[in-house]
């Protein structure tokens, strides 16, 4: 691991996030008081106000919710054209990410998988369920 990933990456929210994804684990937050399960990171719990929130790992499989195809260059790691979805973890919350391979359609199933950045920590990415 270069020192630059040793760092401390993103603000106090997201820190947890993104050292759990320097070692290929996907974190999201996790209310105990009421159960649920949510991401983007926030300081309180959508479903009831808790501010008790911790982190939990998740198996890191999912369904495609929605998704578009990209045919611009906006990153020099995404070469175009590419698949930008909204994927709904098993756990319940839905996020952003980039689906990789294949010809994937909504509903599909998916796994997390992960992109090295040399800048960075790795970027959750997903691929077919079936790969």
């Amino acid at each position: 691991m270069t020192e630059e990933k040793k760092k401390p990456y993103g603000d106090p929210m997201t820190f947890p996030f993104w050292e759990a994804a320097q070692q290929h684990r996907l974190l999201i937050q996790h209310c105990p008081a009421c159960g649920a399960h949510q991401f983007y990171p926030r300081p309180f719990c959508l479903a009831c106000n808790s501010t008790e929130l911790e982190w939990v790992e998740v198996k890191g499989e999912a369904t495609i919710r929605s998704m578009t195809t990209v045919h611009l260059q906006i990153v020099p790691y995404l070469v175009p054209p590419y698949v930008v979805a909204v994927i709904e973890l098993d756990e319940g919350p839905r996020m952003l990410g980039n689906v990789e391979g294949g010809s994937p359609a909504i509903g599909d199933r998916i796994r997390l998988a992960w992109r090295e950045r040399t800048d960075a920590p790795p970027l959750p990415t997903w691929v077919s369920l079936e790969t």
